[in-house]
Order: C-alpha cells, then structure tokens, then sequence
C-alpha cells in the first residue's frame, strides 16, 4: 500500500523534516519535503502528492493559508497539520477548512505512523471507487452496437427495456447480425451487470458435453472426469447466462433446461447434492422456434418458459443507412489492431457495399474491410481492394458457408494458426473453431 503513496512535508525547521522524511522513507512511502508553503506550493505545480504533512506556523505564510489553497487547487489532497501550540480554535479552523486531521508537537512515532496509514487507507478506497465508477461506465457502453437507422434504434430501444428486467430474452435474427452483442449489451445495462455474463454456444458441444459444461461434474463421473468442475449455471450466479443456438439441443436437454429454468436448481453429472444458482437467462437463435415448436422439435413449454422478451436483429441488407457507420468503425477498429495510418473509403466502394445484399451481414462486412485494410497498399480502400467483388453484383453467386470458410481460413493464416487467437478474433470458443475447421477440412498452408 505505501508504494502507492506520496508524501510531501512542509516545515521550517530542518530537524523536523528530516525525522520526518526517514521515518517515511523506512515504511515506503515516497516523500518529498519543502521548508515553506511557498516552496511547498511550487511542488504541488509540478507533482501531485496524496498527503501533505504541513505545520501551522510558519514564516510568511502560515499553513492554515496553505491549506486553503491546496483545497482549491487539489480537492483530494488529504492534509494533515502540524503544530505545537494547539488550540480548539486551530484545530476546529483546520478542520473547517478541509484538513483531514492535525497532530501536535513532539510527535509519537507510532501516532503519526497510524495516522498516515489511515490516510492512505482512505485514499486507495477512494481511487477504487473511482476505478469502479469509471467500469461502469465502461459497462454501458457497449461496443460494435453502431447504428442509426430506425430499425437498429428499435433494437436500442427493446435493449434498454429488456435490461431493466430480470425476464428470459430470446435474441433472433440470421447469423452474423450480432446477437451476441445485444445479450451483452442487455447484461451490461441490468442490475446483475456486476457479476459475469457467461456465454455457451450449444451448437458446438454434443448432449454430454454440454450438460458437462452447464451443469458441472464431479471428479470420476466419467472417463477423463479428473476433478470436480463448476458448471456455466454455478458460475453464472447473480449474473445472466447466454446460450446462443438454443435451437440446436436435444429433447432431453430441453426438458433438464426446463427443470432448471423453473428452479433455478441443479444437480452436477456424477453428483447427489443439489446446487441453487440465481441467473438470468438470455437465448439466442436464428432459426424460427416457432415453427419448430409445432413440428415438435422444440418443446413448447420451454419455449414460452425463454420467450417472455424477443428482440429480432434485423439483416444488415434492412438497415443499409448503417453501412457508412460501420465500415467507418470497423477501418478505425483494424487500422488500429493493425498499428496502421487510418484509411478511407471511395465513393465507388462504399456505393457498391451498399447495393451488396450481405448475406454474413455485418461479420461478412467485417471481414470485408479487414481484408481490404491487410491487401491494401495505398490511403483509400477502393473496389479492387474489396473481396469477391465479382460478386457484388450478385450476392446469390456465392454460398454463406463459402464466406465463413474463407473468413476463418483467413483468420487462422493471420495469426499463424494459433487456435486460441484465432478463436478469441472470431469471437468463438475453441471448441467450435475445431469443429468449423473439421467441418470446411481446412488445412495450414504448406
């Protein structure tokens, strides 16, 4: 703690200063001395101190002055005065005037030591909050959610709404539309926005794996079982979990799923003791469950249980008025990442990326402008520097699978086929660029 701490004392008389600056050398603080206030003052210009140790008299100007003035100058300065002929009047004047405390003269070493530590006790609580206060602001601000068309104001809209309830969000729209982003936007926004939002992408994981990885299990609860493991349900306590393709899981997933989201209790594979989480819950899908309700294939129960809020992510081709924004963002997002000069864009591109009708919407734009910033070599992204731009005239000549494999094939060439990196940039987890990378049987380059 006293590393993180700054001492300036301030007294005419050398001896005074010089116990004074030892004694706070040896416990580590770091300490500055001056042997007037205008001297004093003069440092305070130059340096910032948390603690100023100053006595009352001294010639010229006195330390009560002083400590006015350091007030206006610095409110957050804790001040502590220094004095051998106290008195009630001093004291309370001091006090008054903003000082944190006053010690008299001939000092106890022990006093004056539990005194600054106080002091500096109160400092580092208040810059922690400080810290806090400026995350939450962080939290708030949500990135990549850009745009101003009507539609994606009717989504920030939906958000702020959904975010002041602890009701269960379902999240749809087609892929790459961003659904993720606005289940952590809806997170960050709520009341549980201190405790973690835990994501789980449910198409990737088979039905073992993925009761594992929700529910948790105990150590020798199957093969490779070589400990006990929390599961996304423990660790999302007080805070919210994201299970995005909830389309995609079994019959018998649903029906634990329900038990769970009706309890909020559980119990891990392998294990007898039941477990109460308190979460929230957020889905997200891009396929209709609706549908797959009447077919049979989602139960209905579960869903009226998850859909009490849906948000509908509209296709970027509904909301081209955004397109401008989020090429602008995504060139300062890689020029960035990349450590490059920032670019632009020409008329001609920007035009033909609005006629596009994006069928990855804004991951395949995404991976447009970072592609055009890594091949290009000049101020401005222009249409040559544009991916498949014999096909921007017809968006249908290439398959949305097709877009995905070469977007990872890239992003795996681009950090050396680093599975973790690359994984974190698509914003994935492991699991599912494994199986992405099995799917589209890519390979490193020879």
């Amino acid at each position: 703690m006293t590393e993180q701490i700054s001492i300036l004392i301030v007294d005419d008389e050398e001896s005074v200063r010089d116990s004074l600056y030892n004694w706070f050398i040896e416990d580590g603080y770091r300490v500055a001395t001056a042997e007037s206030a205008k001297g004093a003052l003069s440092l305070l210009e130059s340096d910032q101190f948390d603690i100023v140790l100053a006595d009352i008299k001294m010639p010229g100007m006195d330390g009560l002055e002083m400590l006015r003035l350091i007030k206006t100058l610095r409110q957050e300065t804790v001040v502590i005065m220094m004095t051998a002929f106290a008195t009630v009047e001093t004291a309370v004047q001091a006090l008054k005037d903003g000082a944190f405390d006053y010690v008299t003269k001939p000092f106890d070493p022990d006093d004056l030591s539990h005194l600054i530590r106080n002091a500096s006790r109160q400092i580092i609580l208040t810059r922690e909050n400080e810290g806090l206060k400026a995350r939450m602001v962080n939290l708030e601000k949500v990135e990549d959610l850009v745009g101003k068309s009507v539609p994606m104001q009717q989504v920030l809209e939906q958000i702020e709404s959904a975010a002041q309830s602890n009701s269960s969000v379902i999240i749809t729209g087609e892929s790459g539309t961003g659904k993720e982003l606005v289940a952590r936007a809806i997170h960050a926004n709520s009341s549980r926005r201190f405790f973690p939002l835990v994501a789980v992408h449910c198409g990737a994981l088979t039905e073992s794996l993925l009761e594992s990885e929700l529910f948790g299990h105990e150590k020798g609860a199957f093969t490779g079982a070589l400990y006990n493991r929390k599961g996304r349900f423990e660790m999302a306590d007080n805070g919210s979990i994201f299970l995005d393709e909830i389309a995609t899981i079994s019959t018998k997933m649903q029906i634990e799923l329900l038990r769970v989201l009706e309890t909020k209790k559980f119990v891990r594979v392998g294990g007898n003791k039941e477990i109460t989480s308190d979460f929230r819950v957020i889905c997200a899908t891009n396929k209709d469950l609706k549908s797959l309700v009447e077919s049979g294939v989602f139960r209905e129960d579960l869903y009226y249980r998850l859909n009490v809020l849906t948000i509908n992510i509209p296709p970027l081709r509904e909301r081209t008025d955004d397109i401008p924004l989020l090429v602008d963002y995504f060139i300062q997002k890689y020029c960035t990442s990349m450590n490059r000069p920032l670019v632009t864009i020409d008329s001609a591109a920007l035009r033909r990326l609005e006629e596009f009708q994006f069928p990855g919407n804004i991951r395949e734009l995404e991976n447009m402008i970072e592609r055009a910033i890594v091949i290009g070599n000049g101020k401005k992204i222009s249409l040559k520097d544009l991916p498949l731009e014999k096909n921007l005239i017809d968006s249908s000549a290439e398959s949305l699978d097709d877009h995905e494999k070469n977007h990872i094939f890239q992003i795996l060439n681009k950090y050396s086929w680093n599975i973790s990196r690359s994984a974190k940039a698509l914003q994935v987890d492991r699991v599912t660029l494994y199986n992405k990378i099995k799917k589209y049987n890519l390979k490193p380059l020879e």
